[in-house]
């Protein structure tokens, strides 16, 4: 595990909320661009966000199978990362790197060992991978659902391989989630929420003091 850890709290919405995030610790915010989360905010919305944390904190934009004119859209407002949380193959990981010039997180779902064996395809495409449970079939998205996964899956995992944890992490939980994984980093969204796309100030607080003491 890297030292220190990396703290990101996605699903950031509100300036009063990346402000709450920023003092309270965080690392890196993320902000939704995808109408079916709960969490979505438009490209308008995106550009004052994106700069509001220039220079305070890493920002990083997820996207879920974004076409090329997205890429292009999300990259030119400037955000640290872009994170790619679809079905994108290495092949096309590869190229929105070199279209976007920004730094790339893949989201990887994992469910079972096969899942865990298909993290090495990615490492050399992406700067950086996160491990988020697989969603259940039918989900009408692929991330943000407040479900973890058997973190001894990853017990399989190449130990070369640094990786942020995702998937149902909380204030209560997340502790144990670094101690048993020993993550790069950690990922909340709804887990920091009091509603559905609602962050809570108290949840945040904790769930960093929380991480920052187990690391």
């Amino acid at each position: 595990m890297a030292d220190p850890l990396i703290v990101k709290i996605c699903g950031i919405k509100t300036y009063d909320m990346l402000d709450v995030a920023i003092a309270a610790g965080a690392d890196m915010v993320g902000f939704m661009h995808f109408p079916r989360s709960p969490r979505h905010v438009s490209i308008d919305e995106l550009g004052g966000l994106i700069s509001a944390a220039r220079g305070r904190i890493e920002s990083c934009v997820v996207l879920v199978n974004p076409d090329n004119s997205s890429v292009a859209e999300v990259a030119a407002l400037g955000p640290d990362w872009i994170q790619l949380h679809g079905p994108e193959t290495p092949h096309r990981v590869e190229a929105i790197r070199a279209e976007a010039g920004v730094e790339i997180m893949k989201a990887l779902p994992i469910g079972a060992a096969e899942d865990v064996a298909h993290v090495a395809d990615f490492t050399e495409v992406a700067d950086r991978v996160l491990l988020d449970a697989k969603p259940p079939k039918g989900a009408d998205r692929p991330g943000g659902l407040g479900e973890s996964f058997d973190w001894s899956l990853l017990k399989a995992l190449d130990p070369a391989i640094p990786f942020m944890l995702s998937g149902g992490l909380t204030p209560d939980n997340v502790a144990e989630a670094i101690r048993s994984v020993r993550p790069l980093g950690v990922d909340v969204s709804s887990g920091v929420e009091r509603a559905p796309g609602v962050k809570d100030r108290r949840l945040i607080e904790a769930f960093i003091r929380n991480a920052r003491a187990a690391s």
